[in-house]
């Protein structure tokens, strides 16, 4: 398989599991954590589906598109493990929804960082609510939020399967 099909089949899995995600946590008010921006595209798809709940994005630096770039008021700048403690902090355990697309081509460093950032993105939930992320995070999740997570991977292999 070439790698712009591996890109395609990934990019259409990202928007089912988002969108399952999304439905799944549509009557919760509480904000959605969007981790890593890069150009912005799945921040873009978030916003056009999630109606009434504030998206924070978390980045390094921004380098969106600018029709993807969200207002300051909702963009937490700096290391993912400082600004998580710091967010659950300020906020406490409210997310409804957490999308992870940290990390980049080398998948040892992407296990590793999912490894060390894991134990810093689930306290941030809401009881019950989903955390769906790109990179596989290694998170102990509770029964509810264990079972959304199996459907949406349930989206996702069968989309695989074409």
């Amino acid at each position: 398989m070439s790698r712009l099909d591996l890109f395609i089949d990934r990019m259409v899995s990202q928007r089912a599991c988002l969108d399952y995600a999304i439905a799944e946590t549509a009557l919760i008010t509480g904000p959605v954590y969007e981790l890593g921006l890069g150009n912005g595209r799945t921040y873009h798809h978030m916003r056009e589906r999630i109606k009434g709940r504030d998206i924070y994005v978390f980045e390094r630096a921004i380098a969106s598109h600018p029709d993807s770039t969200p207002p300051e008021s909702l963009t937490i700048l700096g290391d993912v493990h400082d600004t998580l403690p710091a967010t659950l902090e300020r906020f406490g355990p409210v997310a409804s929804l957490i999308h992870a697309d940290l990390g980049g081509h080398n998948r040892a460093k992407n296990d590793i960082f999912a490894r060390e950032i894991s134990p810093l993105v689930e306290p941030l939930l809401a009881e019950g609510e989903i955390s769906f992320v790109g990179q596989a995070l290694a998170l102990v999740v509770a029964e509810t939020r264990a079972e959304a997570l199996a459907g949406a991977a349930a989206v996702e292999a069968t989309i695989a399967a074409g």
